[in-house]
């Protein structure tokens, strides 16, 4: 019998956080992502054949760092979601229909302390039922709001539970449960997917579970997960520091490449790559941080292949560099030295090129430039410089 997890990635996450920063999925939580936290529990579970999550397209190089250190056959490239949680998990349900699962346990990405034995209770669950989700049952006095916020009636308790994911299914009967919501009732929200399964009729049982299964959904949510260390085997964070420095002259050309953005220019900078003098910078801090040699060590300029490349390519390997090591970039500073091209113009997208290379929020990547008031190489136009300053969290 063959049981696939599906994790639902592929919301904004944004009440965990300010709008346009990271979403709540991709937060650092211990050693790991919150996401990061959850595919290890699935991928790690022998019940568990295959993992598939369903990500927004645009979040893919955080993805991408949260998945990096798990390497497991089990794991399958994600999947892209709808606009809405049923959306997004219809469309993993129909990539795992080509893979002959037999059941299916489904996911919030934002629950990361889904414990071994939960997973194992609600798989189990299905021998005798279609349908069984995780929940704990209410606990507090419950009271009904009247106008002005004065209290109408308590609620009775007795009966009510919290549902939490996972929430398992008989694949076949879910997959159609879900297929006939999306033809026949695409006016209304259902908030999980028992409740799609309890409207297409379907038995789902419940199943007690730890409340510390919680959802991070709120930002204090967050703060208190990350207080509290919140995972087994979390590590400390270790703050890393890193410097990097470097110089291109001009050479004849017509645009520059830097931090990632093509610059129409008198001149082009001079380089066995693409000479981008910023990113090379870059690349060296980020290995400084690490105490893991430079960007000349690991990309020689007597290597062929590297003849014109791309510069974002160093930078990524030393992103996969900090993965590998179960680290995290916090935020790094670019300063260009050049008389010319002007910076400002370019600077949102230098920024932009950055953060989704490093798989972090551009407001987490500072790009600056200077002259040196015509002093020295820089002043007398005959290249550009580069300073950067990386910070990284390393587990302890």
């Amino acid at each position: 019998m063959k049981t696939a997890a599906l994790i639902v990635a592929a919301g904004s996450g944004t009440r965990a956080g300010k709008a346009g920063g990271t979403p709540k999925q991709y937060a650092t939580l211990g050693a790991l992502p919150i996401l990061g936290h959850v595919l290890k529990a699935f991928d790690q579970h022998p019940a568990i054949d295959v993992v598939v999550t369903v990500i927004n397209p645009a979040h893919r190089a955080l993805y991408d760092d949260a998945a990096a250190r798990l390497g497991s056959a089990k794991l399958h490239p994600p999947i892209a979601g709808g606009h809405t949680r049923q959306a997004s998990v219809l469309a993993g349900l129909e990539f795992l229909a080509s893979e002959g699962v037999d059941r299916v346990l489904i996911h919030d990405a934002a629950r990361p302390h889904v414990s071994a034995a939960t997973i194992q209770a609600v798989a189990d669950a299905l021998r005798d039922h279609a349908g069984a989700l995780a929940a704990v049952p209410l606990a507090d006095t419950l009271k009904q709001a009247g106008p002005g916020q004065l209290v109408a009636k308590t609620v009775p308790r007795d009966g009510l539970w919290r549902a939490h994911t996972p929430q398992a299914f008989r694949f076949p009967d879910i997959i159609e449960a879900h297929r006939r919501a999306a033809r026949e009732a695409a006016g209304t929200t259902f908030t999980d997917d028992a409740a799609i399964a309890e409207w297409a009729g379907l038995a789902v049982v419940l199943v007690a579970d730890s409340a510390h299964n919680s959802k991070i959904t709120t930002a204090e949510d967050l703060i208190m997960a990350q207080q509290a260390g919140a995972h087994p085997g979390v590590a400390t964070w270790e703050p890393r520091t890193g410097n990097g420095f470097d110089v291109h002259r001009f050479a004849p050309g017509d645009h520059v490449w830097l931090c990632g953005v093509k610059i129409a220019h008198t001149h082009k900078l001079d380089g066995h790559s693409d000479a981008d003098v910023g990113l090379h910078a870059l690349t060296d801090a980020i290995l400084g941080a690490l105490g893991d040699g430079d960007i000349g060590q690991h990309f020689p300029p007597t290597d062929e292949r590297w003849r014109g490349a791309n510069s974002l390519l160093f930078l990524e390997d030393a992103r996969h560099r900090v993965s590998a090591r179960g680290g995290r970039i916090t935020n790094v500073d670019v300063t260009l030295l050049c008389e010319a091209p002007k910076v400002g113009p370019h600077r949102a997208a230098m920024q932009e090129a950055i953060a989704a290379c490093l798989g972090i929020a551009p407001d987490r990547v500072g790009v600056k430039a200077t002259t040196t008031e015509q002093l020295g190489f820089t002043g007398r136009r005959e290249g550009i410089a580069a300073i950067a300053t990386a910070t990284l969290l390393l587990p302890g």
